[in-house]
């Protein structure tokens, strides 16, 4: 398994557990793949790649009435996974 493929596993694990229960613990778990994501060398075209796939599948089971809440969810838990790469980006622009 690639870093990519296991990536995409803990992605899908990290989102539905946010989707069932929408804490400060599973935002956490967010920022926490993001940050393997970064330390692992993924750029965040491959997060979004990811993202995109967890999010279709999801949505496919998803009643017309929930996919808002699931949209929004999606918003909340891909924000935190960013964080990290968004930091990074943030401090190699612009250093102090």
């Amino acid at each position: 398994m690639t870093g990519a493929e296991g990536f995409a596993r803990d992605y899908r694990v990290g989102f539905l557990s946010h989707l069932a229960r929408r804490s400060e613990a599973s935002l956490n778990r967010g920022y926490e793949l993001g940050r393997a994501a970064v330390t692992g060398g993924l750029g965040i075209l491959e997060v979004a790649r990811v993202h995109h796939e967890v999010l279709l599948d999801v949505l496919r089971g998803t009643p017309a009435g929930e996919l808002a809440d699931v949209a929004g969810a999606a918003s909340e838990f891909l924000s935190e996974v960013l964080a990290t790469s968004d930091m990074a980006q943030r401090t190699l622009l612009h250093p102090r």
